[in-house]
């Protein structure tokens, strides 16, 4: 690929940065100053600019423990977006959000610009189970489980059968469904008669929020947990 193709995807340099800086010599190919930005390269080759190597990557992958109080967006008039929380080296990747979470709920949040991957955790038929801890304002029953294991009628959907699992504080509970509709784990817990009152997502598939990862903040997936989701 072109030389100012292979920088662009991988910095966050423009294509007219690229150019003035070859043209000051900035930039070298396997050692060699290159002065024009439209030279061909390949991933194999050594690319430096201003002395540091360059590897190319076209996508990229992100963990996000989402705070309360920003869309899962990559845009919006009026609210603060996730994407507002990334830092510099991964805005020029363009990310969005794989999926959502609700602007006051908090938690696991992926964020990729590989369509191919946002689909293999958001599609329907890969059943991939989001599993969220949520505190209700009224003690939930054992009743209710058969209720979302049952398909619960949402009015405008039927959704598929989900799993509620009871803590020692009956106000406390952990929610898995395979869907993501809007507001579909406040929406089943008001069916039985109870107000969600917190909501954090804690896993999607076998992937869990890493502990150590505060909120607001950001880490690459590992090479197995993209591996996970592309199978």
């Amino acid at each position: 690929m072109r030389l100012d193709k292979f920088l662009s995807e991988s910095t966050p340099f423009s294509r007219k940065e690229i150019k003035s800086l070859a043209g000051k010599g900035k930039i070298s190919v396997n050692g060699t100053i290159i002065r024009k930005s439209d030279v061909q390269v390949t991933e194999n080759d050594t690319i430096e600019v201003n002395g540091e190597k360059i590897s190319y990557r076209k996508f990229i992958y992100l963990m996000m423990n989402k705070p309360a109080g920003y869309l899962s967006a990559t845009w919006d008039a009026k609210d603060p977006v996730v994407v507002d929380l990334l830092p510099d080296e991964y805005k020029h990747y363009e990310p969005f959000p794989a999926g959502r979470l609700d602007k006051d709920t908090e938690g696991l949040l992926l964020l990729t610009n590989d369509g191919q991957f946002d689909h293999a955790v958001t599609s329907p038929r890969k059943n991939v189970f989001k599993r969220y801890f949520a505190r209700l304002d009224h003690p939930a029953e054992q009743e209710d489980i058969k209720a979302f294991q049952s398909g619960m009628d949402l009015g405008d959907f039927i959704a598929k059968p989900a799993r509620l699992e009871i803590t020692e504080n009956p106000c406390e509970v952990f929610v898995e469904v395979a869907e993501g509709k809007f507001h579909q784990v406040k929406r089943m817990c008001e069916k039985t008669g109870k107000n969600v009152i917190y909501l954090k997502r804690i896993s999607i598939g076998d992937l869990q929020l890493d502990p150590e990862l505060p909120s607001g903040k950001v880490r690459e997936l590992t090479a197995e947990e993209i591996a996970a989701f592309m199978k």
